[in-house]
């Protein structure tokens, strides 16, 4: 067996399937199926509860989870327990999404049933149009049928990856409508690289004491005194009134330095001021701008550490190494 082939092939089929089910949201029949989802996840008051068996009950707790962490309160029901009592935990203020490719699975009939008596709306994700499930659903998503990548065409592949794809489709366009921002998601994702990456530098920024300033005619050995309690690389050069008026980096001391090496140290370290050496107009960062965005900055200008400011006066300072030691990325 060619295995790189192989692989090629289950790859082709999946893309084939991904293009059905592009072609198939051009249909009148899925295109208001989906707006009529939307509407009821937008519209109601509970939880979405995702329900479903095997390899769709598995893509099922995935989509429980992306709804949860992107605004929508979402709860996964294995139908066996639901059967046995978990029934009682579907409100009528919640909406349902079963998850069948067939649309026959007995295993969720008695959610149905429970739905039907309680007036609770049901979102389907099948491949059964016509289905029991599709039949009895207030907004059926049914999918296109598709080859599966099994050769035998049985275990579920291609199928699964279109019930991933619709779903997924859902949560990110519930995200847009509920206008979910970055700092909505930090709310979700407090841990972890994703955590870090939507912190505000606010609330990792060097700031208070740590934060190394001189006046604007501070000689250079005071700039270098303070590069070197401050331990960050990079000093900020201020007017007597606190506003940032440029910045001074131990490198650019080293040049001066070398520059100056056939002449004076003094006049070198005590006749040159900050005002002379520093880099007016340089980069500065927003209390609020989250630690990916202020990492961007920093490796795309290529420096290592810039200052944060309010009212053009420095609050703190943020450093590359310091984004990349939390885990930003």
């Amino acid at each position: 067996m060619d295995r790189s082939a192989s692989i090629a092939d289950v790859i082709d089929t999946n893309l084939s399937g991904l293009e059905a089910l592009k072609s198939a949201l051009k249909t009148p029949e899925l295109a208001t199926a989906l707006n009529d989802a939307l509407t009821l996840i937008a519209d109601m008051k509970g939880r979405l509860i995702v329900a479903g068996v095997g390899k769709s009950g598995l893509i099922g707790r995935k989509l429980a989870a992306t709804f949860s962490s992107t605004g929508t309160p979402a709860y996964f029901v294995h139908p066996a327990e639901a059967s046995h009592g978990d029934l009682g935990m579907i409100h009528s203020n919640d909406v349902i999404m079963l998850l069948s490719w067939s649309g026959e699975t007995k295993e969720l009939s008695d959610i149905l049933g429970y739905a039907r008596r309680f007036g609770v709306p049901v979102i389907s994700i099948t491949g059964g149009k016509g289905s029991t499930l599709a039949r009895s659903s207030d907004a059926p998503l049914v999918l296109p049928k598709v080859d599966e990548a099994c050769p035998h065409n049985l275990a579920p592949t291609t199928s699964t990856l279109l019930q991933l794809a619709i779903g997924d489709a859902l949560a990110i366009t519930s995200l847009k409508m509920k206008g979910f921002t970055e700092a909505s998601f930090r709310d979700f994702h407090p841990g972890g690289k994703l955590g870090a990456a939507l912190t505000p530098v606010s609330d990792i920024m060097h700031q208070g004491d740590d934060i190394p300033t001189v006046d604007i005619d501070a000689p250079i050995m005071q700039v270098l005194g303070e590069i070197s309690r401050k331990t960050l690389g990079i000093v900020g050069v201020i007017n007597k009134d606190g506003i940032l008026q440029g910045v001074i980096t131990d490198g650019d001391i080293r040049r001066h330095l070398e520059a100056s090496s056939e002449g004076s140290m003094k006049e070198a370290m005590w006749n040159t001021h900050a005002r002379a050496l520093m880099t007016p107009g340089s980069i500065l960062i927003e209390p609020e701008r989250l630690s990916a965005r202020a990492l961007h900055v920093l490796q795309s200008n290529k420096i290592s550490a810039a200052f944060v400011v309010k009212d053009n006066k420095p609050i703190g300072v943020v450093t590359l190494m310091q984004l990349l030691t939390m885990g930003v990325a």
